[in-house]
């Protein structure tokens, strides 16, 4: 799935119609995964989806946004592109603040699920992987 965001902006703010295309990426992902008999991967894996999609969208200096997701070998392996100029890294927020806990999440659900996360060499790509429970394709 290839989507338009808006232009780079300052600020960390997502406008409307960003957040719209981050529901809709959740959309497709939970349809996906519920066509392929993985439902309960569903709940956390649009949390991932969620939470990459946003990185790159706030942190992105492209206008446009891949999401890919395979389901191959024991595994769903979900990766977002978009141009940047660094890696993303995840940050440990204060216990008050109201945003930095994106990639600690994708870290944690990765984990939970047997799976991995990372980035592309030139940091235009973050993806993870997800073991498929009960040895299913």
């Amino acid at each position: 799935m290839c989507f338009e965001v808006s232009p780079p902006r300052n600020g960390n703010s997502v406008l409307d119609d960003d957040a719209r295309r981050v529901g809709m990426a959740r959309r497709v992902t939970a349809a996906r995964l519920r066509y392929c008999g993985l439902e309960a991967l569903v709940d956390d894996t649009i949390l991932i989806v969620s939470e990459l999609v946003t990185n790159a969208i706030q942190h992105g200096d492209g206008a446009q946004i891949t999401l890919t997701m395979t389901v191959r070998d024991g595994f769903v392996r979900l990766a977002v592109r978009h141009e940047t100029t660094g890696r993303p890294v995840v940050c440990h927020a204060d216990d008050d603040a109201e945003r930095g806990r994106g990639l600690f999440l994708v870290d944690r659900l990765t984990a939970a699920h047997g799976g991995t996360w990372g980035t592309s060499d030139a940091g235009t790509s973050t993806w993870c992987t997800l073991t498929v429970p009960d040895g299913r394709p």
